[in-house]
């Protein structure tokens, strides 16, 4: 009987050890490499306009102890609450002790388009890389630009309050396995180029669908659903569909919906411009109204 337990217990053991190598070998991060840098001369006109495209400044804003920077600064700090705990998104500007400022394209590819951080980690996907993934590199090195163009701003990192983070960042290399699709986007031939634009700033940088589209067990985005609308990222209320927005009576055409994000309450659209969407709409206000149209055009084209 002792020997029958024994090997019962050995057998056991044998099992976790396999169990937790086989853990951490699938949730190990697969970063791009340096041949997946492109050689790219940078535009930082157009990495401030995705910039404001993706909304940096939403979660980026500076924190209540940095009252002295102003609310337009990327320095970070400002808490995210989510329903697994409280974030506090990154320092943006080029500050090198606290920001990205010692951070290599590679390593900036990395974070924003694969969600793995300069020390190898997983990020947690409320950075929405999974969204981010779909970008052309060049354009995301763009961003980079822009930000080092901003001045720097000291604000330290503030580790999240999330229970067994470290457990958490290590499974969301499992989750990436359903949850993160690094397809790049692609034009539809067969659709104008204005549609098409719209198409990749809002299923790239502007990462509508991570909240316009309900998610599925593994909380990755159902996208048979797409922007059919779903519970709220923060875990309170629901965010409404995008699809039918013309037939439905929202709007009354693409240049209505385009009227809509450009100037928001500003004239008359109130909807648009409360709760969460308001800082979406004066974002998307930044962009020249060729993108604003495009994004209206696609958005307008969703039955």
């Amino acid at each position: 009987m002792r020997r029958g337990v024994r090997n019962t217990l050995v057998a056991l053991a044998l099992l976790a050890v396999l169990g937790l190598s086989a853990f951490w070998l699938l949730s190990m991060p697969r970063p791009l490499t340096a041949a997946d840098v492109p050689q790219h001369t940078a535009d930082i006109a157009n990495g401030e306009r995705l910039y404001h495209a993706a909304g940096c400044i939403s979660c980026h804003q500076p924190g209540p102890d940095l009252k002295d920077v102003a609310a337009d600064v990327p320095a970070g700090g400002a808490p995210l609450h989510t329903p697994i705990g409280t974030l506090y998104p990154l320092n943006l500007t080029p500050d090198r002790e606290t920001g990205i400022g010692k951070w290599t394209d590679l390593e900036f590819l990395n974070a924003v388009m694969r969600g793995i951080s300069p020390e190898g980690g997983h990020l947690i996907p409320a950075l929405p890389y999974t969204s981010y993934a779909h970008m052309k590199p060049e354009d995301v090195l763009d961003i980079r630009a822009y930000l080092a163009s901003l001045p720097p701003v000291t604000s330290p990192e503030r580790e999240a309050d999330i229970a067994a983070l470290p457990l958490i960042r290590r499974g969301v290399g499992l989750w990436k396995w359903v949850g993160l699709d690094t397809t790049p986007w692609t034009p539809d031939p067969t659709q104008p180029e204005s549609w098409n634009r719209g198409s990749y700033l809002v299923n790239g940088p502007g990462h509508c669908q991570e909240c316009h589209t309900p998610r599925d067990i593994f909380m990755a985005l159902d996208r048979s659903r797409a922007f059919q609308g779903g519970p709220h990222p923060e875990g309170k209320g629901r965010v409404p569909s995008l699809r039918g927005l013309i037939e439905r009576g929202r709007y009354t055409d693409a240049a209505d919906l385009a009227s809509a994000l450009q100037y928001g309450g500003a004239m008359g659209y109130d909807k648009l411009a409360s709760g969460g969407m308001g800082q979406v709409q004066r974002n998307i206000s930044m962009l020249p109204e060729s993108d604003i149209q495009a994004i209206a055009d696609y958005i307008a084209g969703l039955k």
